[in-house]
């Protein structure tokens, strides 16, 4: 799968957006430590811009960001070890096409200092975009190398694509290496007020307060939708 395919995969803006939200909420309850967790969401994140921040990172050096704001949603993928990656060569440079037709309202996106290395090279293998006005995703006209996964997009975004409660309940006990409350699970991607009980099916050595920091960072009030 390529960025192509993701692209054909993923709901509207407001579904994306409130999907990742609720895989923030779960890693939150599942990993109390920030700096564990797979999957984040920053409510705050262009405060002033009136943006929002998911992200994912795994640990080894794979990752992505999607800013929610105004002009509509900016997707940034990074896979450090397939062929489209910057650091393929010494020149660093971002496989053509990907960035290349980003509209003008994601410049800031593409420039962002926390996108790209110290080097000011972008982190990017896979990127798409969906402004407020258009009928579907985009992406850049990129002629791709040979490969099941060049630029990594389907392993980068195989929890958007797949937004079953049973995909992340999967991905999480492998991850944690224990088992994990698929009941409870399924009520926090069905919106269900947090309470408790839901939290300590989760994750016993946690209570609801424990979490306010963390849901007030999401955005989440007491459950994995924002109100609307």
């Amino acid at each position: 799968m390529t960025v192509e395919r993701v692209a054909a995969s993923l709901p509207g803006i407001a579904e994306l957006q409130d999907h990742c939200r609720t895989l923030a909420v779960l890693d939150a309850i599942l990993l109390p430590v920030w700096h564990d967790r797979y999957f984040s969401y920053d409510a705050r994140w262009g405060a002033a811009a009136g943006e929002e921040m998911a992200s994912m990172r795994d640990g080894s050096g794979d990752e992505y960001s999607i800013v929610f704001g105004p002009a509509g949603a900016y997707v940034r993928g990074f896979a450090h070890e397939t062929e489209m990656s910057p650091y393929r060569d010494e020149d660093h440079e971002v496989w053509p096409g990907v960035l290349g037709e980003v509209p003008a309202a994601f410049a800031a996106q593409v420039a962002e200092p926390a996108f790209s290395d110290e080097n000011g090279t972008p982190a990017v293998t896979a990127c798409l975009w969906r402004e407020s006005t258009d009928p579907a995703w985009r992406h850049g006209t990129i002629d791709f190398p040979a490969g099941a996964d060049p630029d990594g997009a389907d392993g980068l975004f195989a929890l958007l694509t797949d937004r079953r409660p049973e995909a992340y309940h999967a991905h999480a006990e492998d991850y944690l290496e224990e088992e994990i409350d698929l009941a409870a699970v399924r009520a926090v991607f069905a919106g269900e007020p947090l309470t408790d009980d839901l939290v300590a099916a989760l994750n016993p050595e946690l209570t609801l307060a424990d979490l306010a920091d963390d849901l007030a960072e999401i955005g989440a009030g007491g459950s994995s939708q924002p109100p609307r």
